[in-house]
């Protein structure tokens, strides 16, 4: 059965930013130095000194010898003080006491999946006879392409990761599992191998269709995988940790890189646009109560918990959206027909001195009892229906009669009007996209089975 995070990945509507695995190399690696920078950067926005070298201190405290061996091969203490250095150094995520053994965790479990990645590489490279691993080309043309994407070079790069503790090798023992091992799942599974019907993609524009109409939310996840860490308990308390971090400025998409599950975590779990209906059921209220830049709380679902962060939220391509200005003169609603024909004067001369929304607010409210402002962008069927009607008739630019209210009287600008929605995707990128999630979902089963059947010892 997948998990709440590998169901929502095989929808192709879910956004366009699933994980691609034809470009993953490079997206995935050069999310190491943008969070790097963006960690430094987030530190000093907040008044905190960027102290990279008291970071990379902090997991020292192992002593040293072996902490696992995972079909008789080991995984050093230094190892693991190697991958929690970097983690802490390309996550954001400040190394307070409640975050290390969250961070000492899932340093370990990265170095497991990657013992186990490399076993059944070479196992794989003896059996067929060539060669899969990366060679130290491969890793420092990647090392390379990963900064100059950061206007730095090679060596900057990795000078920066020295400061915070991190040794070359260590990183680019990193860099070398992921590019072999996304080699491998390609040539194994990918290509012609891999096939996606017409009707699949038929189905999904269809589906398309139907669903922009709808409110649509630009979302990012983290899901915490309960099975991955240890259970239901175990992956809540790690959520709490990671909304506090994010809460003290750890870049989102940092964390969702280094600690998600999601087939979408390399991609720092963007989602893209999805409407309420295209999210698990436990996400559908939760997203919609949250407003554009806010996080949620943490939302417990059967095998996991998940963090929701929302972007933006839009109206659907049924929607006709209006930006509106208005000038408005204070009037009780049991006012006298004497001062409501006053006000009402008063706002039909000052429409023929304005100049449609070009120093609305300026012009208008420089007039005697009148408030202007700046109502925004709005479905014009969500308006009140005098405004609505008022609106309706209106082209950009120009300014409604007065209109009576319960809280006085009122002139609308028109300032523009477009309808919802976007374009749909060409059937190029579904079918793109419906592969790349398929070899997504293959690789992160694959790496299961290996693992379950794998002799791991923890010491």
């Amino acid at each position: 059965m997948p998990t709440p995070a590998e169901a929502n990945a095989c929808s192709v509507v879910k956004g366009t930013a699933s994980l691609m695995m034809r470009t993953c190399n490079s997206a995935a690696l050069a999310a190491t130095t943008l969070a790097l920078l963006f960690a430094a950067a987030s530190s000093q926005a907040q008044g905190v000194p960027a102290a990279p070298r008291r970071a990379a201190a902090s997991p020292s405290g192992l002593s040293e010898g072996v902490v696992a061996v995972v079909n008789d091969q080991i995984i050093s203490t230094y190892d693991l003080r190697q991958r929690m250095r970097l983690l802490i150094a390309t996550s954001g995520v400040q190394p307070t006491q409640e975050a290390l053994q969250q961070i000492q965790q899932e340093a370990l479990r990265s170095l497991i999946d990657e013992r186990v990645e490399v076993q059944e590489i070479q196992r794989e490279e003896k059996e067929q006879k060539f060669k899969i691993m990366a060679d130290d080309t491969d890793v420092m043309d990647e090392i390379s392409h990963v900064a100059q994407s950061n206007r730095m070079t090679a060596a900057q790069l990795l000078k920066a990761l020295a400061d915070t503790g991190v040794s070359a090798n260590a990183y680019k023992d990193q860099i070398r599992v992921k590019l072999s091992w996304i080699r491998w799942i390609q040539g194994r599974y990918g290509g012609s191998r891999l096939k996606v019907g017409q009707d699949q993609v038929s189905a999904v524009i269809r589906q398309a269709e139907e669903e922009a109409t709808k409110p649509q939310y630009q979302v990012a996840e983290i899901f915490i995988d309960a099975n991955r860490v240890g259970g239901q308990s175990v992956a809540l308390d790690g959520a709490n940790q990671l909304i506090a971090q994010l809460q003290q400025g750890a870049p989102f998409a940092a964390v969702a890189r280094q600690f998600s599950s999601a087939t979408n975590a390399a991609n720092g779990g963007e989602a893209g646009w999805l409407t309420a209906s295209q999210l698990p059921e436990e996400l559908r209220d939760p997203v919609e109560q949250l407003r554009p830049g806010q996080l949620s709380p943490p939302i417990p679902v059967r095998d996991g918990v998940y963090i929701l962060l929302l972007h933006s939220k839009r109206a659907g391509a049924g929607a006709d959206l209006v930006s509106l200005k208005q000038a408005a003169i204070s009037l009780d609603a049991n006012a006298t027909p004497e001062q409501v024909d006053a006000a009402r004067a008063k706002l039909v001369a000052l429409k023929h001195r304005l100049n449609g929304c070009v120093d609305f607010e300026k012009r208008a409210g420089g007039a005697d009892g009148v408030v202007a402002g700046d109502l925004g962008e709005a479905d014009i069927k969500d308006l009140a229906p005098s405004f609505r009607d008022a609106v309706a008739g209106l082209q950009p630019g120009q300014i409604s009669d007065p209109i009576r209210t319960n809280a006085g009287i009122h002139v609308v600008a028109l300032c523009s009007r477009r309808p919802g929605g976007v374009d749909l995707p060409s059937r190029e990128e579904i079918e793109n996209q419906l592969e790349d999630q398929q070899l997504s979902l293959i690789a992160k089963r694959y790496l299961r089975d290996l693992t379950n059947s794998a002799t791991i010892e923890l010491r």
